[in-house]
């Protein structure tokens, strides 16, 4: 693995190879990717441990929220006043807020939420309007999901 700049890293193939061998299954051992890659156990944990200390990739369980107690999901856009980076940083401190992003366009930011029914979707918008700077919400409540992928960026 190469480092370019302070936020971006190039990899090589074999890092990239390591990082689809776990995106299709997070608990591989290490012994079979490296059967895979062409390196040995050692070799692909100190490859896998400086991709995780890079923060490159992590290694988490993916869980369904429905099998959780949480089957509504909505993705909700804010309209902000003043300082983006403080104001993401107050959304992301929600607990049931899973994903926060600074966007181009008719929204400021991206939150994607998870609860347990409307009533809770309805308490969390409450709070997400109380956070300073936050000027107006839109909930886009998901129906559906009909793809959730996370073996992009390797290719």
């Amino acid at each position: 693995m190469v480092r370019e700049g302070a936020s971006h890293a190039l990899l090589d193939d074999i890092a990239k190879q390591i990082i689809e061998q776990l995106q299709e299954d997070g608990r591989r051992p290490y012994a079979t990717i490296g059967k895979a890659v062409g390196l040995s156990e050692a070799a692909v944990r100190q490859r896998v441990q400086r991709l995780l200390d890079a923060g490159v990739m992590q290694i988490v369980a993916v869980t369904d929220p429905l099998q959780l107690g949480f089957p509504r999901q909505a993705m909700i856009g804010l309209r902000t006043t003043g300082d983006l980076e403080t104001i993401a940083d107050r959304l992301a401190e929600i607990d049931e807020v899973d994903y926060v992003v600074i966007t181009a366009g008719s929204f400021d930011l991206l939150t994607e939420v998870v609860c347990r029914n409307d009533d809770h979707l309805l308490e969390i918008i409450s709070r997400l309007r109380e956070v300073e700077g936050v000027v107006a919400t839109e909930a886009f409540v998901y129906l559906k999901l009909r793809k959730q992928t996370y073996t992009w960026g390797t290719a």
